[in-house]
């Protein structure tokens, strides 16, 4: 029978403090999972032939900023003030994305009585000011209530905001976690 030194105690606690979750590596995760979602979008657009409508175009650009900061914020490994404000910033891009997937499945569940194709996002960017599109955009005229794909039941925008949830949830637990540098 073997008995536990006070040495191998201390390395069995400093083992035990490596295995933790570290709040770099939910940052990484955020930016692969923001990156695979990426992904499988451009398949869903150029293999599948789904054309993105312009909420589902916003909703990508929320996630790249989500991607990005969390990335940004992997690579820096922030104290815990930088984590508090990299949390607030991957909050709110992926609260923005959440509030624009929320809008489009509450339009696909309850659809405008007339629904009228306009222009593309690109198109109107380009025509018109920004202050003029973006109340067009979120009329959600056009595709933007149709439902074109489908996955255990919920639609695209529906895994979205499940998405959009998960990364402020991880966000907000890396922010709180006692994590070192280093």
């Amino acid at each position: 029978m073997s008995t536990l030194s006070g040495d191998s105690l201390k390395l069995n606690a400093a083992q035990a403090g490596r295995a933790r979750l570290h709040p770099r590596l939910i940052y990484f995760a955020i930016f692969l999972g923001c990156a695979a979602l990426m992904g499988f979008g451009l398949y869903l657009q150029h293999a599948e032939h789904l054309e993105p409508c312009p909420l589902c175009i916003l909703q990508r650009y929320a996630f790249v900023a989500t991607g990005l900061i969390a990335l940004v914020a992997g690579l820096h490994n922030p104290g815990r003030i930088g984590r508090v404000i990299y949390g607030l910033l991957i909050v709110l891009a992926s609260g923005a994305g959440a509030a624009i997937a929320g809008r489009q499945s509450w339009l696909q569940h309850y659809p405008p009585r007339v629904l009228d194709c306009g222009p593309d996002l690109a198109y109107m960017l380009d025509a018109f000011p920004l202050a003029q599109v973006l109340p067009k955009v979120f009329k959600g005229e056009g595709d933007c209530a149709k439902v074109v794909w489908k996955f255990l039941g919920l639609s695209i925008p529906e895994w979205a905001l499940v998405w959009f949830g998960v990364f402020i949830v991880a966000a907000i637990v890396a922010a709180l976690l006692e994590g070192r540098r280093g």
